[in-house]
């Protein structure tokens, strides 16, 4: 299939306001939505690997992955004829602070495509400077590319909403990176990645127009997502501004639950990195629990306040469509209806967290004591470090007539420190089985069933930051098979994948302080 039969889309450059100043030079941009850019020109691109199944769902044939022109035009070697490549316009709170304008300071979208009906925004980061850059230079390593690429196939897997990696490119250029922020800068491999998504749009293209009171600009953006993204949204008038909070708080709440259904922590939870569509999105300092604790952090920026802790992530996710809110106030002028459906996003989470928990428990029968059940089972997981994804695997394997004390024999193997697992930490995983045994006991189904249902929803299979590093560092080398075959192994996480054991075991010991293995800088 040729890159031209796919549908050419610009309507997002074509229906909003661009930047009249056409040049590169990092500054403020005011009364647009977007800038136009031309990507650097790569050294010597090199293709490292291409997603077909991500291909396949934009119109691209896998021989097209191969050619020279899918080379050139996903490296940013080449502009493709009658398009023209932009950067967003956008704002942000970073850390809870009004950071102001930010925008796509290493982001370059290509072109929109639509394809089998649906609507793609094709976007190459690590291409290069944009207006929106700041000090940075608008590129990317190779390091955070590899976990970007990965990780965006490996979510789209496990269920949890994402934006999508089509591409990941070697520039044949050197960058500057101080990983560490310790004043040691280094220079490392470029790269490219190409970004799928519906479209790029966060909260804080809302909130830069309405932090500079531009509400022609504002509402430009809002009535163009609903008529590109949002079709379902009917009513007219300042009620369709309600409706499209309404969509998008429901589809952020979805996208939380099954981060924390899967143990996944995002690391960098600012308004800027939200997307409209509730798709995860800037794989920056993610990582999954290990061990399970509610305080940990992946972003060794956030080791102090901890504010993006996995524990945290509804709260900010409550926080940051609060200010989504405050952005599209000025188009509705009456706060009720905000406060009202921020209120049902309180409620409405706590009984859909209720009810994925159930799920990973294998509970189909409501009752009542469920959400005790679930809290005493966070409170003793808390006590001993016991891995979350080992944990939920194993426990589809209980049977209702086991005794608590064989099961916790049983489970040995999911403690990272076995050897404290005694006295009242002891007492406490015992209690808390003969508590699960005997809500199992109000369940009907057999234990063949419940082990099939729970394994749908607790994966045996995720993308462990050290087994991120053992790609990046096997592609340092030269060597992609590391990465082949985590992102084939990653495509079936909930499989049992025989001969692949060696995948779903706790983190070893030399990867809990080795760099890239445990916490990461958002220059990762």
């Amino acid at each position: 299939m040729n890159i031209m039969e796919p549908d050419i889309r610009h309507n997002f450059s074509t229906e909003l306001k661009g930047d009249i100043v056409e040049n590169n030079i990092p500054r403020q941009v005011v009364n647009a939505h977007y800038s136009y850019v031309i990507p650097r020109i790569p050294t010597r691109p090199v293709l490292v690997h291409a997603a077909s199944n991500v291909a396949a769902e934009i119109g691209l044939s896998e021989e097209y992955l191969c050619s020279q022109a899918f080379l050139e035009i996903f490296s940013g070697a080449t502009v493709m004829a009658n398009t023209r490549p932009y950067a967003m316009c956008y704002g942000g709170h970073q850390f809870g602070h009004w950071a102001g304008q930010l925008g796509d300071g290493r982001a370059i979208n290509l072109f929109e495509v639509v394809h089998n009906q649906r609507r793609w925004t094709l976007q190459l980061k690590g291409a290069g400077r944009t207006p929106y850059s700041r000090s940075g230079d608008g590129l990317a390593v190779l390091r955070s590319s590899i976990r970007e690429h990965l990780c965006s196939e490996a979510m789209h897997a496990l269920g949890v909403p994402t934006t999508r990696s089509l591409s990941l490119m070697l520039t044949g250029d050197e960058v500057l990176r101080d990983m560490l922020y310790d004043g040691h800068p280094a220079y490392e491999k470029g790269a490219v990645v190409c970004r799928v998504a519906p479209s790029f749009i966060r909260f804080g293209n809302f909130q830069i127009f309405a932090a500079r009171k531009d509400m022609d600009g504002l509402q430009m953006l809002a009535d163009y997502t609903i008529k590109y993204f949002f079709p379902s949204i009917v009513v007219t008038g300042k009620e369709k501004y309600v409706q499209l909070f309404k969509i998008v708080a429901e589809s952020t709440l979805d996208m939380i639950i099954h981060w924390q259904r899967v143990g996944f922590v995002h690391g960098v939870m600012n308004t800027d990195n939200m997307s409209i569509h509730g798709l995860t999105i800037d794989y920056g300092p993610y990582g999954w629990m290990d061990n399970y604790d509610p305080d940990w952090t992946p972003n060794t920026t956030d080791k102090e306040q901890r504010r993006y802790r996995f524990g945290n992530q509804p709260d900010i996710a409550y926080w940051n469509i609060l200010q989504l809110a405050n952005a599209l106030y000025p188009l509705v002028e009456d706060a009720a209806p905000f406060e009202e459906m921020l209120a049902d996003f309180e409620k409405a989470f706590e009984e859909r967290f209720t009810n994925m928990y159930r799920a990973k428990l294998g509970l189909e029968v409501k009752h009542e004591d469920d959400a005790w059940l679930i809290d005493l089972l966070n409170k003793t997981m808390s006590l001993a470090e016991v891995d979350m994804t080992l944990f939920f695997r194993m426990l589809s394997s209980i049977k209702k007539d086991q005794y608590p004390q064989q099961i916790l024999e049983d489970f040995q193997q999911a403690f990272y420190h076995p050897e404290q697992v005694v006295g009242e930490i002891k007492l406490a995983w015992e209690r808390w089985f003969a508590n699960y045994l005997g809500r199992l006991s109000h369940e009907s189904a057999e234990d063949a069933h419940r082990k099939l249902q729970m394994n749908r929803v607790n994966p045996k299979f995720v993308l462990r930051n050290y087994m991120a590093q053992l790609a990046i560092d096997a592609v340092e080398e030269g060597d992609y098979s590391v990465l082949e075959e985590l992102f084939t192994l990653l495509q079936q996480p909930y499989e049992e994948q025989p001969g692949k054991e060696k995948w779903s075991v706790k983190r070893p010991d030399w990867a809990k302080e080795k760099i890239g293995c445990s916490m990461l800088s958002c220059s990762s």
